[in-house]
């Protein structure tokens, strides 16, 4: 009697399994491979490798060959072989920056080209062959500023010619309600007054008055009203 109890029950058991391995299959694929869902959603809400580059495009600003270093512009300068003289600088107010063995020097004004050559030209004095990079880490001299209803207002480095449409979209484009129609530059004269340009989104766009698409100078003020 007692054997046949427990047949009945290990059928019972083995009954109930069955039909809950059948209602949810995934439940027991989920838990073999190791992958809760609570998982599997985070991994899909984190942003794909093309939304995290586009990210970084947008702070990533690389200066062009004929930019022209100007005060707190930052400088990375690397001699080969030689931590010493490999370090980071700030162009001083003055427009110079000062390093070992090299003394002061004038860089405003100058590309990093220039400002290599003359690194190399005196410390060729106190060194065999010095093999000299330099590089514009950070622009501070030249910058723009974009206001009003546009999604991320501020100032933006000036480190590549840039156009109006293009600080446009490097400020994330327009907010709802913005007038694209009456954009304004407000660009700062030798005299310390400001000359006010024009911008017509809408029919640059089309084709229409692109001379409005003015390459940005250093202080600029875009307005989008």
């Amino acid at each position: 009697m007692g054997t046949r109890h427990a047949s009945c029950l290990y059928t019972v058991v083995l009954s109930g399994l069955a039909f809950c391995l059948a209602a949810h299959p995934g439940t027991a694929y989920a838990s073999s491979a190791g992958r809760p869902e609570g998982a599997t959603a985070a991994r899909a809400a984190q942003p794909g490798p093309q939304e995290a580059g586009q990210q970084s495009s947008t702070r990533a600003k690389p200066v062009t060959d004929d930019y022209t270093i100007g005060p707190s512009d930052v400088l990375a300068i690397n001699v080969w072989k030689d931590t010493e003289l490999t370090r980071t600088v700030t162009v001083r107010p003055d427009g110079k920056i000062s390093l070992p063995l090299v003394g002061e020097l004038e860089v405003d004004g100058l590309t990093a080209n220039k400002v290599q050559a003359l690194i190399v030209q005196r410390l060729a004095a106190y060194v065999t062959n010095p093999q000299v990079t330099v590089m514009v880490q950070e622009v501070k001299s030249q910058t723009y500023v974009i206001v009003g209803k546009v999604t991320k207002p501020g100032s933006y480095e000036l480190g590549k010619p840039t156009t109006v449409l293009e600080a446009v979209a490097i400020a994330g484009g327009f907010l709802d309600f913005a007038k694209t129609n009456k954009i304004r530059i407000l660009r700062p004269s030798a005299d310390g007054t400001s000359d006010t340009l024009y911008f017509d989104y809408k029919n640059v766009i089309k084709g229409k008055h692109t001379e409005q698409n003015v390459t940005l100078k250093n202080g600029d003020t875009i307005v989008v009203p």
